[in-house]
């Protein structure tokens, strides 16, 4: 069995499978190391992806290997973070919401209030790649460049954004995110702050290599250089919450492209000589956040 694609939604599922007895590789175009989930931020969180009743189900399921997760947090990179998402409701989310431990109105009834994962990705995914080794996975850097040809009798295409050309779907678009890594000030707590009608986000995650502040959504954005002026927007609308961060030195620059689509697909289809195909894709802004549902969901399609 081959799983083509190395970020987290490819190391997850090929974890799950290589630790339910299936012998697995992983090819991957890239190295974990630079990936797109490499520079993500990460925080535990429905966040650009559909349809919200399968994501849900995904996402809880998740965040209870995550909270398991979180007990080795140095070997791991899985830590519980308290934190705020300001302007929003509980009402305004699905019902997964309230299957969230401690998800609570702010202070104030400004926001959410919640203890949730937080995830330092680099070193999350080294150990994954860890764990798949020590369950006798392999992960190999190679380029695919059509599915139909990969020499498996079960491919699973975890490719996010490949797969745009790679299926090809058009369906599966980039929404550019760049982040700003500053030196931390001395925050301990995560913030999230949405404004949907200026298309803008506020957030800051405390990881141990720094604070990680956001950040942009540019739909169909392919460029991977970070542009000077939209880091130092970044950094004002994070100051203007927190003074503090306003004298933080930078650290490090980094952009990554989100793999939207209208809905995740994670489903099966028969490849020529009686082979399988499981597509596990289009995670938009969540990836991190459905890993563990959706490998278990993909893992059940590998025996259709």
């Amino acid at each position: 069995m081959i799983v083509v694609g190395g970020g987290v939604i490819g190391l997850t599922t090929a974890v799950v499978l290589a630790e339910a007895g299936r012998r697995v590789r992983v090819w991957t175009r890239e190295l974990v190391e630079r990936t797109t989930s490499a520079v993500a931020g990460a925080l535990w969180w429905p966040y650009r992806i559909a349809p919200e009743p399968l994501v849900g189900d995904w996402a809880l399921t998740s965040l209870v290997v995550y909270e398991e997760l979180a007990r080795q947090p140095e070997r791991t990179g899985v830590r519980m973070v308290e934190g705020v998402h300001l302007g929003m409701r509980l009402d305004e989310l699905g019902p997964w919401a309230g299957r969230v431990p401690g998800l609570r109105a702010a202070d104030g009834g400004d926001g959410l209030w919640a203890r949730l994962p937080l995830i330092d990705m680099p070193a999350h995914l080294v150990w994954l790649r860890e764990r798949l080794t020590a369950a006798g996975g392999l992960v190999e850097e190679r380029t695919v460049s059509e599915l139909a040809a990969v020499p498996a009798a079960v491919v699973v295409n975890c490719t996010g954004l490949g797969a745009r050309s790679l299926v090809p779907d058009p369906a599966v678009r980039p929404v550019r995110g760049q982040l700003v890594v500053v030196e931390n000030p001395g925050i301990t707590t995560w913030l999230t702050s949405v404004d949907e009608a200026a298309g803008n986000s506020v957030y800051f995650f405390p990881q141990p290599g720094g604070l990680i502040l956001g950040g942009t959504a540019q739909q169909d954005a392919w460029s991977l250089e970070p542009d000077p002026r939209t880091a130092e927007e970044i950094v004002a609308r994070c100051a203007a919450l927190r003074p503090e961060i306003a004298g933080a030195r930078v650290l490090e620059h980094r952009v990554g492209l989100r793999p939207a689509r209208p809905a995740v697909r994670l489903e099966h289809r028969p490849l020529p000589g009686g082979r399988s195909l499981v597509h596990n894709y289009g995670h938009g802004g969540a990836g991190v956040t459905v890993a563990w549902g959706c490998a278990r969901e993909a893992a059940g399609l590998t025996e259709t």
